[in-house]
């Protein structure tokens, strides 16, 4: 089964290996945005078999900025970094544009742990997928990054995906026209962004023939479909980007807010996850013992 994705023998283990058996095992994937290390362990702990770093995640999340192409490779080497250390589900990430420089964006992110990327065809200043006035690049210049990107792997199980954002600047025919073309210069998989409709998504499907990605974000161009509706469509994986952190952003302001208020906790504290669950969630109690018995954490 895994060989069906190009899984080689040799590198079973590696992330990307993983991400390949985990695409091969479910159909389509689930994969859960996760902003740090702890929400990583979360979703392990909910049973997903796949995550995600989003680029909006890390801008919002671990720079306080706006998802508009502000953020470094070093930014999202260092969360995947973390996340990686954290936890063995495979991580996919979120590349931009590759920075300008997508020989270096995969050999970074190859070794900060990372399973896959995937590399998106707008400018530099580049915008949210589901907001206004975005522009692409040509397509003879994306293929060029993906290009780059392929032939810069030290793992042939990584995995270089093509995000493409024209449905929304050129139209359906275009985009599927240039998510050929980038399967063509060496991309496995596509992450069709923006799709409006369930037709959408099995018109791609069908006219690429290689895995396609549903971007399943909220408050954004494309309705909340269900897994199963998605599953009629064909598609092969589907994300939930920012959900747990969005979940997190309003907890968190409405704790803040009733503390500032109350002068107390006390109303919000059965809101809370427990300190024993936290403990069981980082496996506190092991480390701990190490630390009594004179073992290096």
């Amino acid at each position: 089964m895994l060989k069906d994705f190009g899984v080689s023998e040799s590198t079973r283990a590696t992330p990307g290996a993983r991400f390949r058996a985990a695409l091969a095992a479910e159909k389509p994937l689930q994969i859960a945005g996760t902003i740090n290390a702890f929400s990583a362990l979360l979703a392990e702990r909910a049973g997903f078999r796949a995550i995600y770093l989003s680029g909006a995640g890390v801008a919002n999340a671990s720079r306080g900025l706006p998802d508009l192409g502000m953020t470094t490779l070093d930014d999202v080497a260092t969360d995947v970094g973390r996340i990686s250390n954290a936890t063995k589900v495979p991580l996919l990430v979120d590349a931009d544009t590759a920075w300008n420089d997508p020989v270096k964006t995969v050999q970074t992110l190859i070794s900060a742990g990372a399973a896959g990327i995937h590399i998106e065809d707008q400018v530099d200043a580049k915008r949210c997928g589901h907001r206004p006035n975005k522009q692409l690049v040509s397509p003879e210049e994306m293929t060029n990054r993906i290009a780059a990107a392929v032939g810069a792997k030290t793992d042939p199980n990584f995995v270089v995906m093509a995000r493409t954002d024209a449905l929304a600047v050129e139209g359906l025919d275009a985009a599927i026209a240039r998510a050929r073309q980038y399967c063509e210069a060496g991309a496995e998989m596509i992450f069709a962004e923006a799709c409006t409709t369930l037709a959408e998504f099995e018109t791609f499907t069908r006219a690429v023939g290689v895995p396609i990605l549903a971007n399943i974000t909220e408050f954004g161009k494309t309705p909340l479909f269900t897994i199963d509706e998605l599953r009629g469509t064909g598609v092969a994986m589907v994300l939930y980007p920012l959900s747990a952190f969005r979940a997190m952003s309003a907890a968190a302001l409405d704790v803040y807010c009733t503390i500032r208020a109350d002068g107390t906790q006390r109303a919000v504290v059965d809101r809370m996850q427990t300190r024993a669950e936290l403990y069981e969630i980082l496996d506190y109690h092991k480390y701990e013992q190490q630390l009594d018995e004179g073992q290096k954490l």
